[in-house]
C-alpha cells in the first residue's frame, strides 16, 4: 500500500471511527460524536516554536509544536487540560494545516510536532503529504498519549520520522482510575513496538537535533512508584533498553485534583530518584531527566545529563 492509499484508508475510518482503542464506531463525517467529540476536520489551538521539549527536539530554534484540541485520554490531572479537554479551536482542512507546517519550517523550527494527533490522524497525514509535496523537509514528530490502536500505527509506516509516545501506565488499575482507559498498558506496548519496528530503537541525531527514532515519555505521578516501575519493566522486557526514555518530574496538581487523595501534591525528590535509579538498574542508558524542585512548576530537562 503506497502512502496515498494509506491516507485514503485513514480518511475512510472517519465513517466508522476506530482511530483509538475506544473503538467508538461513530460516523464522524455525519457529525456523530465519539469519546473525543471531534468532527472530521482538524481542530487546532495554536502552533508555536516550542523550546521546552527534550533537547534533541527543541534544538536551538524550537520544535514546531501544533497544539491540537481534545484528546482520546482526557486524564483527570492533565497539565494542558484547557486544550486537551476542549473541542474548541480553529477548524482547518488538510491544505490549511499543510500551510501551518510549512510556516513552522520557514520560522526555523527543527520539526513539525502535532500534540495529541490520535483522533485527528487522517487529515494530519493528508496535510503532511501535501506539505511534503510543497517542500517540507524537516522531520514529522508523532507526539501521542500512548493509548493507540496498533493497526492505525501500522498505517503510518513511511510517514513518521520520530515517534514521541507517552507510556503513562504499567498498571491497568491506574489507567482506569486516572484516564478511564481500559487496556492501556497492552495498547501502549503493542503500539510502541510497532513504532520501534518502523524507525528503530535508536535516536538518529544531526548536529544534536533528532532526525529519526523514538523517545518514550513517562510522567512520574505522586505515590505511584510501582506504576512507573512496571512501565520500565515492560519496556525492558518487550521493547529495548536502548530506546531513549524521558522521565518527567513536572507533575503539578491542577485545580480539579487539588483535593484528590493521591494526586493532590507534587512528587518528591526521593520518588523521582527511585524511578530514575530503577531505570538505570534495568540497564537503560539513554535517559533524559529533570530536576525536582518544589519551586519550579515546569522544570527544564537537565541538559547536562549525559546520554549516548
Amino acid at each position: 500500500m503506497d502512502l496515498e492509499d494509506k491516507v485514503s484508508r485513514l480518511k475512510e475510518i472517519y465513517k466508522d471511527c476506530v482511530l483509538c482503542p475506544r473503538h467508538c464506531h461513530v460516523d464522524r463525517t455525519k457529525g456523530e460524536p465519539g469519546y473525543c467529540r471531534l468532527p472530521d476536520r482538524i481542530v487546532m489551538d495554536c502552533a508555536v516554536a516550542h523550546h521546552g521539549e527534550e533537547p534533541p527536539l527543541s534544538g536551538r530554534n524550537g520544535a514546531g509544536t501544533i497544539f491540537l484540541s481534545s484528546c482520546n485520554l482526557r486524564c483527570i490531572y492533565c497539565q494542558n487540560y484547557q486544550i486537551s479537554h476542549s473541542v474548541t479551536g480553529q477548524e482547518l482542512d488538510a491544505r490549511q494545516l499543510a500551510d501551518v507546517m510549512l510556516d513552522l519550517q520557514k520560522r526555523g523550527c527543527h520539526n513539525v510536532e502535532p500534540v495529541t494527533p490520535t483522533s485527528q490522524t487522517p487529515l494530519i497525514m493528508e496535510a503532511l503529504q501535501l506539505a511534503r509535496a510543497d517542500g517540507l523537509t524537516i522531520p514529522f514528530v508523532y507526539n501521542c498519549g500512548g493509548y493507540e490502536n496498533p493497526e492505525i500505527i501500522k498505517l503510518l509506516d513511511g510517514m513518521v520520522e520520530i515517534y514521541l509516545p507517552d507510556f503513562k501506565y504499567g498498571l491497568e488499575e491506574d489507567s482506569v482510575m486516572f484516564s478511564s482507559a481500559p487496556g492501556y498498558p497492552r495498547f501502549a506496548l503493542d503500539s510502541i513496538k510497532e513504532m520501534v519496528r518502523q524507525v528503530g530503537d535508536d535516536l538518529v541525531l544531526k548536529d544534536g537535533v533528532a532526525r529519526k527514532g523514538v523517545i518514550i515519555r513517562h510522567l512520574v505521578l505522586p505515590g505511584r512508584i510501582e506504576n512507573s516501575k512496571e512501565v520500565l519493566r515492560l519496556i525492558q522486557k518487550e521493547i529495548s533498553t536502548y530506546v531513549f526514555l524521558s522521565l518527567m518530574s513536572q507533575y503539578t496538581p491542577i485545580a480539579g485534583v487539588r483535593n484528590h487523595p493521591i494526586l493532590n501534591r507534587r512528587i518528591t525528590r526521593d520518588e523521582y530518584e527511585q524511578v530514575t535509579d530503577y531505570a538505570l538498574d534495568l540497564g537503560f542508558d539513554n535517559i533524559f531527566i529533570q530536576d525536582v524542585s518544589d519551586l519550579a512548576l515546569t522544570p527544564d530537562f537537565d541538559r547536562d545529563h549525559p546520554f549516548e
